[in-house]
């Protein structure tokens, strides 16, 4: 299971990397009409890319809140959208994974929620979907989000109130990351967050089906207008949204990330 890849010890499984490509892919096409639509303030909708099916749930920041989800009032892991969306109740629009996380459910990798530093960030070299550098952090601050490799958010450090590092990056300024090939053999159900140029719109994407990392990278940068994306995970990847009467069953999950009202 990719998705489990960037965990530690037994539970790195070799995601291989016969899906890796030298050189960088070629500078993306200007965003479809699609793409620059404006935002309700949180919603999600069936999406095709490439003949591939997607779930894409998009939040303007202006009007809703995005918030990361690890422990509960009882001080243990949500471990579950279900839990997750029992505890919030009518004011979670929608939910899904948020990063790669060890055998405990906690983050591997930098973790902030309501502007409490939980896990610092992690720049080992190690295996695994994770490590592939250059990997990244989804935060939002305020009324505006982001996604930076890893290295350039700890150098502008911004007043994150909710962060999470996960990796690699799909997206980095437009461009394909440098080692993810145009359709490699991995093909898993995937999951992954980008910002459109605005800074005001986070868009959240899930595939209904296994994808190639080049696909779904694809599918931020050309269909959803988003020139930074950042992968969550694979094979774990699952979706809480009542507007497409989804709940998906999974196994325990790590950190959650969702939209509520303001």
């Amino acid at each position: 299971m990719v998705g489990m890849a960037g965990r530690i010890g037994a539970l790195l499984l070799g995601a291989g990397l016969s899906w890796l490509a030298a050189g960088p892919a070629p500078a993306a096409p200007s965003a479809s009409p699609a793409s620059a639509a404006p935002a309700s303030a949180a919603s999600c909708r069936p999406q095709s890319h490439e003949g591939q099916a997607y779930a894409v749930c998009t939040v303007d920041l202006r009007r809703a809140r995005v918030k990361l989800f690890w422990r509960g009032p009882d001080g243990l892991p949500y471990g579950s959208l279900s839990r997750l969306a029992g505890q919030q109740g009518a004011n979670l629009a929608f939910a899904m994974n948020a990063g790669m996380y060890d055998t405990g459910l906690s983050p591997v990798g930098l973790y902030v929620e309501d502007g409490r530093e939980l896990k610092a960030a992690n720049t080992a070299n190690g295996p695994g979907n994770f490590h592939l550098k250059p990997n990244g952090v989804f935060y939002v601050a305020g009324d505006r989000a982001g996604v930076l490799e890893t290295g350039r958010y700890l150098k502008a450090h911004p007043r994150a109130e909710f962060a999470t590092q996960s990796g690699p990056m799909l997206v980095i300024n437009n461009r394909i990351h440098p080692k993810i090939s145009e359709d490699g053999p991995s093909q898993k159900i995937r999951n992954g967050v980008g910002v459109r140029p605005d800074g005001h719109t986070a868009v959240f994407a899930i595939s209904e089906a296994p994808v190639s990392f080049g696909a779904f990278a694809r599918l931020f940068r050309d269909a959803l207008g988003c020139p930074n994306a950042l992968f969550l995970d694979g094979s774990v990847s699952s979706l809480y949204a009542p507007s497409l009467g989804r709940q998906d069953l999974s196994r325990p999950l790590g950190p959650l990330v969702g939209a509520v009202t303001k």
